[in-house]
């Protein structure tokens, strides 16, 4: 999605992009904050989720602990905002295990 988004930031299609991923009824975000996040990067994941707040679900999957999410986007305001739109209406799905899934 962010690759996505800065491509379409070059191009001039960035509010088309975030438009579609507005209105798609389910976004899944696979590999979420598996890299550290850019200012702007930052920015858009606010944007993205802030056109779907309340409106449309998203799953976010990660291998890390909701706790660990505001430092892995910035720690600030914008992963403050970020977080709002996510933790409060969030339901978390803990998958556990000794063994990696691709070992199994």
């Amino acid at each position: 999605m962010l690759s996505e988004l800065e491509l379409s930031r070059i191009q001039g299609t960035y509010k088309n992009k975030i438009k579609q991923y507005e209105k798609c009824d389910l976004l899944i975000l696979d590999e979420w904050l598996l890299v550290n996040t850019s200012n702007i990067e930052q920015q858009d994941i606010l944007e993205v989720l802030e056109k779907r707040y309340r409106i449309h679900s998203t799953i976010l999957c990660s291998q890390f602990d909701v706790g660990g999410w505001h430092s892995k986007l910035g720690g600030g305001a914008l992963a403050d905002a970020i977080l709002d739109r996510i933790v409060p209406k969030s339901h978390t799905i803990k998958i556990l295990g000794d063994k990696s899934m691709r070992s199994r």
